[in-house]
């Protein structure tokens, strides 16, 4: 907890009057309490309350200074703004960039490459009925930008999960020179054309009934898998009048898989080769959310409010980037996942943080592989 800016977490808490006629049970209590619950693999609101009383005599010296009670808590989901620790994770997260920004990218590329994509979350719409998804299913979607050199999440936005994909676009601030990757559900012209005016790049797939009409086709190498490398125009009704410019269609077939693409971009400087391996990055952030769903509490929720379920994403968002942001400061080569399953069993120990990660690095070098998902990869 040394690692957190608390100078700015209450900066967030006074920006939401979050402490406002809080007598015992302050936000950051909130915070480290859920925190626990995230770091140690706490099942409910009971299981926190039950864990952290045992250890009473040592939450003081962890920052806790509420009593902690399974209604307090459950109290503080429901009613703190959620958009605190949403900040909170945002300042950590412009932290963690900074580490990362110099982290070497598989392709050379100087600008910044962004992964874009959206997943679902199943609820029980009996418990969440705000959260409507199909007619008897409830569900929430976890909508990502995911900077591909950490990777670390630069936005998130979480709506119920009717809410489009292509929706999301409506609320982002294109960087200009940045690439961003997509899959074909984002695949809309009148959208994807401010992103072109914001000078941002794109590189999505072209949906089977999309029309449009070539103008050009430039020579390419058949043995790199490429078919195609052409310039072309939409010539649908609605397509046509959003995206008047043209774009380049690039046809890239994986003869190992026997799968054939169709990715359409604006940018017209970069190699058609390098289009189609930028679009396989985009593979980092479905492992992104494999790897949350596996090792954070995002599946099961301690409260059924959309506030209480915003608070439990946005502090798991947290811990996550935290272990991020411990592994670079400290220079560790430990995986997340193993850093994450030694805090849980020594969260309580006195020991330094770095001498609890690194007296087992010997042990699990001559380990078998664990088969864990890994996002870092040395």
């Amino acid at each position: 907890m040394e690692f957190l800016p608390m100078y700015e977490f209450r900066k967030c808490v006074e920006r939401y009057h979050g402490d406002r006629k809080i007598l015992s049970f302050s936000c950051l209590d909130q915070f480290l309490s859920m925190a626990f619950a995230q770091l140690t693999f706490r099942e409910s609101l009971r299981d926190i309350e039950a864990c952290l009383r045992s250890m009473n005599s040592k939450l003081y010296h962890m920052g806790i200074r509420g009593k902690i009670s399974k209604s307090t808590l459950a109290d503080a989901n429901e009613n703190r703004d959620w958009h605190i620790y949403a900040d909170f994770a945002q300042t950590l997260i412009h932290q963690a960039r900074k580490l990362y920004l110099k982290d070497p990218f598989v392709l050379d590329l100087e600008n910044t490459v962004y992964a874009l994509d959206a997943t679902t979350i199943d609820l029980c719409l009996s418990l969440f009925p705000w959260a409507r998804f199909q007619r008897t299913k409830g569900a929430v979607k976890l909508h990502t930008l995911l900077d591909l050199r950490g990777p670390i999440p630069t936005f998130i936005e979480i709506t119920d999960g009717k809410t489009a994909d292509a929706d999301v676009l409506d609320t982002l601030v294109f960087e200009a020179g940045a690439f961003y990757i997509m899959d074909r559900g984002y695949l809309d012209s009148a959208r994807l054309y401010v992103m072109h005016q914001a000078h941002a790049n794109f590189v999505t797939r072209i949906k089977c009934n999309t029309q449009y009409r070539r103008l050009y086709s430039r020579p390419v190498k058949k043995s790199t898998g490429l078919r195609c490398d052409q310039t072309i125009l939409f010539t649908g009704v609605d397509s046509a009048t959003n995206y008047p410019e043209q774009l380049r269609l690039i046809r890239f077939v994986d003869t190992e898989k026997n799968n054939r693409f169709a990715f359409l971009t604006n940018n017209f400087e970069i190699d058609a080769i390098t289009v189609a391996q930028l679009y396989k990055e985009r593979w980092k952030i479905e492992l992104f959310f494999k790897w949350i769903k596996q090792h954070l509490r995002i599946k099961a929720f301690f409260g059924t409010s959309p506030n209480a379920v915003k608070t439990q994403v946005w502090i798991a968002i947290s811990i996550y980037v935290l272990v991020a942001i411990i592994k670079k400061r400290l220079g560790l080569t430990p995986s997340l996942y193993t850093i994450l399953q030694i805090l849980s069993v020594t969260i309580f120990e006195k020991t330094p943080i770095f001498q609890a990660l690194t007296e087992t690095e010997a042990t699990n070098n001559n380990m078998c592989d664990d088969n864990q998902l890994k996002l870092f990869t040395l």
